[in-house]
């Protein structure tokens, strides 16, 4: 890219994934400091460039096996954890001394599920990472291996580079991987295969692609990992990108070529250093485009970060209501049909429905039971609050046990009430939550409702 064109950018905020397989040889464990080299350089003009930077790299174990001159990964927890424990202080050390050379400040910050699963701790997280890129510092950002086991753990950098995306509300993720972008089949094997080169949905293009090119055998992810990634960071309003870590440079020519695309550059050819001018020519790489309607804060934090403790069963009119646009992503009591397992209040949950939504019948008197529900009851005589007598529980239907198979998750949110509470509620008017419960903080059972099904495509599942 010419400094005419790259002076024309606006600064952004972006992330940068770098995978196992980018950082160490796969056999020798040796650190590949020509490719750790060139991403340096690229993030530091990024930089001089107004650009802020958050980099996510993984290899603390590749570096671990090189330094114990062990030939592949542990099968043991303990044994990955205490290689990562080695490694981790070697890798810091090892970027701190390239950016060193160039002069820019770094910062180790890593993290676990849980320290993001708190509500807390996840906006101390983001407030720092966006304190550091204030101070023009570049946050370098791991899981912490040494201490997260399989059931906490983000699975892969894949995920926790996205999770981080969503945290910054960054403008661009940038997936480097051993391949130049996503294709129809694996590009080593099949001759044939094409590159997709822009994802507008990618739980639309997932039966159109290949997800066989896995991860190398010190990493822990592949394609797959990437478009769930991809899905996650999209979701709040990331563009994301996957592309080589061959050149790094490549993040310039993408930038720039995304921003033509959009209409934010004008210029529709570039400067050859000869003088003489050529197309803009497209940098290999596949882009996901970032949702027009992102999610942000409470609703990332809670659709894409937390592990979901139970589950509440919601009438198929609820579910209509929480997929429009203007729904405030609240549910009502009016609409809960059951809860599955348990549950404090504040903690995430799924929103499910049921498979089988039953005859036109049933259908139907599960609509009016709704409906009645929703109006408001009558008052005693001279005003006062509504009355609850217990005989109204008779009007709830059936009590039905649900289980897993039963449901299928169209959504996450944070429960305002216990799974008891909720359960002793369900298919009630809200004006009555005071008087069954004894208290009532809100009237809303469950709030920060991300449908990720609408109920228009429920049906197909």
């Amino acid at each position: 890219m010419s400094r005419l064109l790259r002076d024309q950018i606006q600064p952004t905020t972006i992330v940068i994934k770098l995978g196992t397989s980018s950082i160490v040889h796969e056999t020798t464990h040796q650190p590949l400091l020509s490719t750790l080299s060139a991403v340096v350089e690229t993030v530091v003009e990024l930089k001089r460039y107004g650009h802020k930077v958050v980099l996510v790299s993984s290899g603390a174990i590749g570096v671990g096996l090189r330094r114990m001159d062990m030939e592949r990964r542990p099968e043991s927890v303990s044994g990955k954890q205490a290689l990562a424990a080695i490694g981790q202080g070697r890798l810091i050390a090892l970027w701190d001394n390239l950016f060193g050379q160039l002069e820019l400040p770094i910062a180790q910050v890593l993290l676990t599920r849980p320290d993001i699963s708190d509500r807390t701790r996840y906006f101390n997280a983001v407030n720092t990472l966006k304190e550091l890129l204030d101070m023009g510092v570049v946050p370098i950002v791991n899981e912490n291996d040494t201490v997260s086991v399989s059931e906490i753990k983000f699975g892969d950098n894949d995920t926790l580079s996205a999770i981080t995306a969503s945290m910054i509300q960054a403008d661009y993720l940038f997936l480097l991987t051993d391949v130049d972008g996503l294709y129809t089949a694996n590009p080593r094997k099949d001759a044939n295969a094409r590159m997709i080169e822009v994802v507008e949905s990618v739980s639309d293009i997932r039966s159109q692609v290949s997800t066989t090119t896995l991860g190398s055998n010190l990493g822990t992810g592949g394609m797959e990992t990437k478009l769930i990634a991809a899905e996650i960071s999209t979701a709040a309003g990331v563009t994301t990108v996957i592309t080589s870590s061959k050149s790094p440079p490549i993040i310039f020519d993408i930038i720039e070529y995304d921003m033509y695309k959009s209409g934010k550059i004008p210029l529709t050819t570039t400067t050859t250093t000869n003088g003489t001018a050529s197309p803009l020519h497209r940098p290999p790489h596949t882009v996901f485009k970032a949702s027009p309607s992102p999610m942000r804060d409470l609703k990332a934090w809670t659709s894409h970060t937390l592990n979901p403790s139970g589950s509440i069963v919601i009438n198929a009119n609820a579910h209509y209501v929480l997929s429009k646009k203007e729904s405030s992503g609240q549910l009502l009591a009016a609409g809960v049909l059951g809860v599955i397992g348990t549950f404090a209040a504040g903690q995430a949950v799924r929103i499910v429905v049921r498979k089988e939504l039953g005859d036109g019948e049933e259908r139907e008197r599960e609509r009016r039971e709704w409906l009645s529900a929703l109006e408001t009851p009558g008052t005693p005589t001279g005003g006062g609050v509504p009355v609850f007598r217990p005989e109204m529980l008779g009007g709830r239907g059936e009590e039905v046990q649900f289980k897993d198979e039963d449901v299928v998750e169209v959504g996450r949110g944070l429960a305002n009430y216990n799974s008891a509470q909720i359960l002793a509620v369900k298919g009630m008017n809200s004006s009555f939550l005071p008087q069954i419960l004894g208290y009532a903080d809100t009237e809303h059972v469950v709030e920060n409702i991300t449908i990720r099904v609408p109920a228009w495509h429920a049906n197909s599942h």
